[in-house]
């Protein structure tokens, strides 16, 4: 069936601050080159209007055609772009993409606005990805406790010295301790022997702006972890390849996080990967969480991404596999599924089915 053409509203920290690697963009360039009309909003770029409820400031791609998502991104920030006024009830879907951990410090009152303004636009028309009532409740890493324990590593949320100490002592006097609300391997330490005596100084660092969570040690991760991408609760797989890809370090910093310097592989799941994906699926499903990233180490996920999973540029580049044109078309399918369903679907039943 030929998809009609969709309007398409990505909400991101701030267009300004976008890079030409993030998934947002490769998505977005995506969408504009097969016709769709795409948005990118800003977290401070919402409007209630008394009559037209949520309405933002908008930038909208003038042209289709781009290069690369370098030549996308720089159409996007040219200084000459001006933002358009749009009532999100004339588009179809808005995808939320932003990083709260970017506005920790300068814009702490922005996720969750942006949050609350995603939660009015749903009411109506619009399918918001990933749900926002449910990604409300995900926005620190206790979400993450929620799901089954033989999935995660064993872990303590505190903001106590002496507890992050006797955690490392009933677990061999290893561990990695990070803020609970974070990401891109910000803030994070590996503790043991070699740094003990500083592990005041380290925890006081984490919990400077709220709590630390701290988790025993996987040997596995000397290895790096396995970023899988789940989209509709299920992993990603487009001809017999799946989004999935090894981060490792390339110095002595244990951090594997690619935006942290550390490298990456395509390297398809194995069993115990395609077993954690399996058991947190119904949870992802449940809660309306579309598109996600898991982070792998072992037999363990170490994290979960709900907000900016990120990583299909870089699978795509290395694999030649159109991962992101899959998650188009499947957006694309949604919107027909709304449609013949003559909007008795919910957000939640859209963002997964």
């Amino acid at each position: 069936m030929t998809a009609d053409k969709i309007k398409l509203a990505f909400v991101v920290n701030d267009v300004a601050t976008e890079q030409d690697n993030y998934s947002t963009i490769r998505l977005a360039r995506r969408a504009v080159a097969r016709g769709h009309q795409v948005a990118l909003i800003g977290l401070g770029d919402f409007i209630y209007d008394w009559e037209e409820g949520i309405c933002a400031m908008a930038t909208l791609s003038k042209i289709s055609e781009f290069e690369d998502d370098t030549d996308y991104l720089a159409h996007l920030q040219n200084t000459g772009m001006d933002r358009t006024r749009i009532a999100l009830s004339d588009w179809d879907i808005l995808m939320l993409r932003s990083d709260p951990a970017e506005e920790l410090v300068a814009r702490s009152w922005a996720p969750s606005s942006s949050l609350l303004f995603a939660q009015l636009a749903s009411l109506q028309r619009t399918i918001v990805l990933n749900d926002p009532r449910h990604l409300t409740d995900a926005v620190n890493k206790t979400y993450f406790q929620g799901f089954p324990a033989s999935v995660r590593p064993e872990t303590m949320i505190t903001r106590e010295p002496k507890e992050v100490r006797r955690f490392l002592d009933a677990h061999g006097g290893k561990g990695v301790i990070k803020p609970l609300q974070g990401s891109g391997g910000q803030g994070v330490f590996l503790l043991d022997k070699r740094n003990r005596q500083n592990l005041n100084q380290i925890t006081e660092a984490v919990i400077r702006d709220g709590y630390a969570i701290v988790q025993e040690y996987l040997p596995a991760a000397a290895d790096g972890d396995l970023r899988i991408i789940t989209l509709n609760g299920r992993p990603l797989k487009v001809d017999g390849t799946y989004a999935s890809l090894r981060r490792f370090s390339q110095t002595e910093d244990h951090r594997s996080n690619i935006s942290a310097g550390g490298g990456y592989e395509m390297m398809a799941p194995d069993e115990n990967a395609l077993a954690i994906a399996e058991i947190v699926g119904p949870k992802l499903i449940d809660d309306g969480m579309y598109l996600t990233g898991l982070d792998i180490v072992g037999d363990k996920m170490i994290e979960l991404n709900v907000d900016t999973p990120g990583g299909i540029s870089f699978m795509e580049d290395l694999s030649g596999v159109n991962f992101s044109g899959a998650i188009i078309d499947d957006l694309e399918r949604k919107i027909r599924l709304q449609r013949q369903y003559g909007g008795t679907l919910t957000n939640r039943q859209l963002a997964v089915i």
